[in-house]
């Protein structure tokens, strides 16, 4: 009788006739599974519309107006609201976070108030969104907003894009705090008491005069920031912004520094390290010559030197991913 194979020579034996049956090949007409999807996803073809489930929506804010100020006001701004109009004319106040991170409340006046920051989410956040702000505006006055499953759970209703008027501009109004919460209210102590607990988490933020999407932060004394989230398209913007750190073209000014980028629903935030005692409206001039120099690198089309290859690897490296 034959000695029985060590076990790590099983294991051995088991990967190797596994890697030598070959896969299948694809019906004609179909999609290797392996192969990235054809939506542009970067996905697998399994793992994003042939997986038998909905794929997730990279930019769920696409649009809508001022679709880099919901990205802001989703992950950035702690304290902002804005004037939304729906599609049969009502009027709906888009807050920042709402309290207790409520999706949507409705005051006994019949404002409703819509918050884009929700504790959990899905694979569509404007999903999200809109299942709750459809509920509230079926909810009475005063009365609480009930919008079912919200988030990982399942959002069911439709999407801000089918609610909103899409002709109706976002202007967004940034506050010092959360005191919007119980304005016209007749508020409780214990509601008071929350109010003070949520503004002492506040960072002072603003939101630069004439610029889409560009928020100055200053998180402590030492240093602030400029965090701007920018319309283009990943891909054409980290070349454009390879092209500006190459030429040394990339900062805002004496005494700053780029910091990085996130990566929010879609789109890009460029972040600036600014000093702290600056005011933050005195960077609104420096940030739109930036802006042009911007303009000039996107036009460009010839393919990256080596140089600004470089730039690039090290502009990706600096980027984290906001989920």
């Amino acid at each position: 009788m034959g000695t029985a194979a060590a076990p790590h020579t099983l294991g051995r034996m088991a990967r190797s006739a596994t890697r030598r049956r070959p896969a299948p090949a694809p019906a004609a007409g179909e999609i290797n599974p392996k192969a990235p999807c054809p939506c542009g996803s970067g996905r697998r073809y399994k793992h994003c519309h042939g997986s038998g489930y909905a794929p997730p929506v990279t930019r769920p804010f696409e649009g809508l107006p001022g679709e880099p100020d919901w990205v802001a006001l989703r992950e950035l701004v702690p304290a902002a609201t804005a004037l939304l109009q729906t599609t049969d004319g009502r009027e709906v106040t888009l807050a920042s976070v709402l309290p207790g991170g409520a999706p949507a409340l409705v005051r006994s006046n019949g404002e409703i108030l819509l918050g884009v920051q929700l504790p959990a989410s899905s694979d569509d956040v404007s999903r999200d969104l809109g299942t709750a702000l459809a509920a509230a505006l079926e909810s009475p006055a005063g009365a609480p907003v009930d919008p079912g499953p919200i988030g990982a759970a399942g959002s069911a209703g439709p999407r801000l894009q089918e609610l909103l008027d899409l002709t109706a501009p976002l202007e967004v109004t940034v506050h010092p705090d959360f005191g919007f919460w119980l304005e016209g209210t007749d508020a409780s102590a214990a509601a008071r008491a929350g109010l003070e607990r949520a503004n002492e988490a506040v960072l002072p933020t603003e939101r630069l005069e004439g610029l889409e999407a560009a928020y100055w932060v200053r998180p402590g004394n030492e240093r602030a920031h400029l965090r701007w989230v920018r319309p283009e398209a990943e891909e054409p913007l980290l070349d454009a912004l390879a092209r500006l750190s190459a030429s040394e073209q990339l900062l805002l000014g004496e005494g700053t520094r780029y910091a990085g980028a996130f990566r929010a629903h879609g789109l890009v935030v460029p972040v600036w390290d600014l000093p702290a005692d600056t005011p933050a409206q005195e960077w609104a001039g420096p940030a739109a010559e930036f802006a042009t120099r911007l303009e000039q690198a996107l036009a460009a089309t010839g393919p990256l030197s080596a140089d600004e290859r470089r730039a690039r690897a090290g502009l990706l490296s600096r980027q984290v991913t906001l989920r």
